[in-house]
């Protein structure tokens, strides 16, 4: 039986992506270009630039991504794109040249939410992982615990009442003096140190789903400023340790006080964050000690990419349909979530 091929596009923010996607699950290609070098000395994504640079890498990553997949355009069986949500500038240079190529080939088009992409990262080359599944997505923008009952069903169970996870990683890292991003920094600086700031013992939105983590971000600015006040050395590594076990213990929390009460085949990580060295080992350790199955990507599918897009496009492709070519950038684009 013929391989259903989809070719992905992600260019929700900074990385421009494509991929080429078997069934849903094998990956044949997922190209890459990074932006980093670009931003690195803003401490920050810089929207017009971020669309710029994805307007000159769209066509060689794109004619890259069907060579290093042996195929030819002809063979693609479906387009997916990521629609939202993202930086309205990059999206709208990905969703142009997939609509493009589906127009010129008479392809099915499919636009896929970037938080949806996420989760599915983890099913590629991964057969035996079906719903329903328990999944934390945990990036520089989004901090969701979502239930999928079945593909394309979701009950989003919590979310980020203000900055995301990895947002006070980049925030905490430029007090601290390190570089961007954020969170490799912080996470390289932590290993070895200290994590025993008392002050960093977070309750935050108890009994809740939700997550915040300002008021984190704010408790060590206000101790940074303390010590320079009264001019005292900071033990960076120590408050970067403390500032990360804080924001495990927060999401980790609910994440297993979530997996007792929903019952899931598996535990999910994904997003930029779920690459965190510290965060996966508390994981692993504890669903081993509760007897639970627990996956996150491989690192190289933990940041943004196409091929998650492409896997998630098939699924939305099976159970919704073809998008239309009357597909928009939606910078707010909300995961459709189901009540029961």
């Amino acid at each position: 039986m013929a391989e259903f091929l989809t070719l992905g596009i992600e260019t929700s923010c900074d990385e421009t992506s494509v991929a080429v996607v078997a069934d849903g699950r094998k990956i044949k290609s997922n190209l890459i270009a990074s932006q980093l070098d670009l931003h690195t000395k803003f401490g920050g994504v810089v929207p017009e630039l971020a669309a710029r640079c994805h307007l000159e890498t769209m066509l060689p990553v794109y004619r890259k991504a069907l060579a290093e997949a042996g195929v030819e355009l002809e063979a693609i069986d479906l387009i997916a794109v990521t629609q939202g949500p993202g930086l309205i500038g990059s999206l709208l240079v990905g969703i142009s040249f997939a609509k493009g190529l589906a127009l010129a080939g008479n392809i099915p088009l499919v636009g896929v939410n970037h938080i949806e992409g996420h989760i599915y990262a983890n099913i590629l080359e991964r057969p035996e992982l079906e719903p329903p599944l328990l999944c934390l997505t945990v990036s520089g923008g989004h901090t969701d615990l979502v239930y999928m009952k079945d593909w394309g069903r979701y009950q989003l169970l919590g979310s980020t009442r203000d900055d995301a996870a990895g947002e006070a990683f980049d925030k905490v890292a430029r007090v601290l003096g390190l570089e961007y991003p954020g969170g490799p920094a912080i996470d390289r600086i932590a290993k070895g140190a200290g994590d025993d700031l008392q002050f960093m013992q977070s309750k935050a939105m108890a009994g809740s789903y939700d997550f915040s983590f300002s008021g984190l971000k704010t408790a060590v600015i206000n101790y940074l400023n303390r010590l320079k006040q009264k001019g005292e050395t900071v033990d960076i590594p120590l408050v970067a340790a403390s500032f990360q076990r804080t924001v495990v213990e927060q999401l980790t929390d609910k994440l297993f006080r979530a997996a007792r009460e929903y019952p899931a085949n598996a535990l999910l990580l994904s997003g930029g964050v779920s690459a965190n060295s510290y965060l996966r080992e508390y994981c692993r350790r504890e669903a081993d000690r509760l007897g639970m199955k627990l996956y996150y990507p491989p690192l190289a599918l933990c940041t943004d990419n196409a091929a998650m897009i492409a896997a998630a496009g098939y699924y939305v492709y099976r159970s919704s349909g073809a998008s239309g070519l009357d597909l928009t950038a939606q910078p707010d684009l909300k995961l459709a979530v189901v009540e029961n």
